[in-house]
């Protein structure tokens, strides 16, 4: 499958969000790579360029309403929006604040919106949008208020199924399980052996996984799914509840 259309990836700078810019530029597509560090952003789009891939950085912070804008103004037309840019941070329930809510749904969720709002009239028939949930959805411990924000994402992602629906635009979701990334490897509570043994078949993911489903999602072969998310975690959410 190729794929010549513009296709944004927010968070493309860096691991999960890098290995779906590469995925996508291999099928074809023109990726905008936005990432709140520019810098990183550039050497994503070099890393694609390098592999004879077409890529462009963009530095924009998603929470910036006005920087959004100006990011889909150049990006063009519009084929596929991947919306992977989130942040994360563990912290019991009973330390966390109202504004640890509204930060996390800032960037998590309303920022996802915006993007979402000013992508789609730019999308024609056939246009894809994927965004990034998490198993944590399904119940964690230790960072509620990133769990939530998810589990608002996958309810964001069905609606806007039916609100595009008719548009010829698929919109649909990704929950990963426990991915081995730099951010992973970084978190206060990160075990890996751990995390390993409780895994069905005994491994972590990886970005290229998430990729992965994301560009199955997102393509033309996938026209008759929509409001869909989709689990990729190795079979974990078969065993609990335990999200990450």
């Amino acid at each position: 499958m190729t794929d010549d259309r513009t296709a944004i990836v927010t968070g493309g700078g860096a691991g999960i969000g890098r290995a779906i810019a590469h995925h996508l530029a291999r099928q074809g597509a023109d990726v905008v790579i936005a990432d709140l560090d520019g810098a990183r952003a550039e050497e994503a789009a070099a890393g694609i360029a390098a592999e004879g891939g077409r890529a462009r950085a963009h530095a924009v912070d998603i929470t910036d309403e006005a920087a959004v804008a100006a990011l889909v103004e150049a990006a063009g037309p519009i084929g596929r929006l991947v919306n992977n840019a989130g942040i994360f941070d563990v912290k019991p329930f009973d330390a966390l604040t109202d504004d640890d809510f509204r930060r996390m749904y800032e960037v998590n969720l309303v920022a996802m919106v915006r993007l979402c709002r000013l992508a789609a009239p730019r999308m024609a028939p056939g246009g894809s949008i994927v965004n990034i949930a998490s198993r944590a959805m399904l119940g964690a411990k230790q960072y509620i208020h990133y769990a939530t924000s998810k589990a608002a994402v996958a309810g964001f992602t069905r609606s806007l199924a039916l609100e595009l629906a008719p548009r010829g635009i698929t919109v649909n979701a990704v929950a990963p399980g426990v991915i081995e990334t730099d951010m992973l490897r970084a978190r206060s509570d990160t075990d890996l052996g751990a995390l390993r043994a409780m895994q069905p078949g005994g491994t972590l993911g990886t970005p290229e996984d998430i990729a992965a489903a994301v560009a199955f999602l997102g393509a033309p072969e996938a026209r008759f799914i929509t409001g869909q998310v989709l689990l990729v975690d190795g079979g974990r959410s078969l065993g609990g509840s335990l999200g990450i």
